[in-house]
């Protein structure tokens, strides 16, 4: 694969970046980053706004027939150089809560198509883009232990039951959700203050019979949400049984 080398998690390579590296900063301009669900709500959280005002000011999500589920995108700016919008004269703005890719890079993870009976291992590659001068001179890492420099493992943690669902055998042979679960998806696993209004403003409470202190979770604690979100993503796109229905709800549906 051009610009990517293969990594096994304790296979080594070189890298640092600092601002006395020449071309620091020159990775967060006119680049793909894709945001995962932890990436959403903490930086909408850092900013102050609610995780829609964030979608809506800086995030694309590219719509094209072949895709199996929706994909949130960074948006970069408008200049010819196309600089992350959180780029200022001292590096990264919101580089405690930078994204799993920010954070990630020059290692970039895969996850392999989905197998009946089969958890998928991620796969590990070295981007090795021309203008990157970190590898030059940088120190020994292996994945394991650039994974533990950059703290990520809480955050996949969290992204658990998300994986779980891009990885589902649900989509094997390539089958892909209609319109309507792909809003259903997004609005879970991304618009999260759109989804807690969704628990708590419509009839959902008096469908599934959760008890009084995760309610009160829901309800305050946007991790528990998420995590909650991706449960009921299981019920609502495969029909797992994951979630209490009330009596009352199957009688009418």
């Amino acid at each position: 694969m051009e610009g990517k080398r293969q990594l096994t998690p304790t296979e080594s390579f070189r890298f640092g970046c600092h601002p006395e590296v020449a071309c620091f900063t020159r990775c967060c301009t006119d680049a793909n980053i894709l945001l995962t669900p932890v990436d959403v709500l903490r930086l909408s959280r850092r900013l102050g706004l609610t995780t829609t005002e964030f979608l809506d000011r800086h995030a694309l999500v590219p719509i094209t027939k072949d895709l199996q589920l929706p994909v949130v995108m960074l948006r970069m700016g408008e200049e010819p150089e196309r600089r992350c919008p959180f780029l200022g004269s001292d590096g990264c703005g919101v580089y405690q809560d930078r994204p799993w890719a920010c954070r990630m890079y020059p290692v970039a993870m895969a996850l392999p198509p989905a197998r009946a009976g089969f958890e998928p291992e991620p796969l590990y590659f070295l981007l090795e883009d021309g203008f990157c001068q970190g590898r030059d001179g940088g120190r020994s890492w292996t994945v394991d232990d650039w994974r533990r420099d950059q703290d990520v493992a809480g955050r996949e943690d969290l992204e658990r039951g998300f994986r779980d669902i891009v990885s589902h055998p649900w989509f094997i042979g390539g089958r892909h959700l209609d319109p309507r679960r792909m809003e259903v998806f997004f609005t879970a696993c991304y618009d999260l203050d759109k989804f807690r209004a969704f628990i708590f403003e419509s009839s959902f409470l008096q469908r599934f019979d959760l008890d009084a202190e995760l309610t009160e979770r829901l309800r305050r604690d946007d991790e528990a949400l998420l995590g909650f979100g991706f449960k009921w993503l299981r019920f609502a796109l495969f029909a797992e049984p994951v979630l209490p229905v009330r009596p009352s709800a199957r009688r009418t549906a």
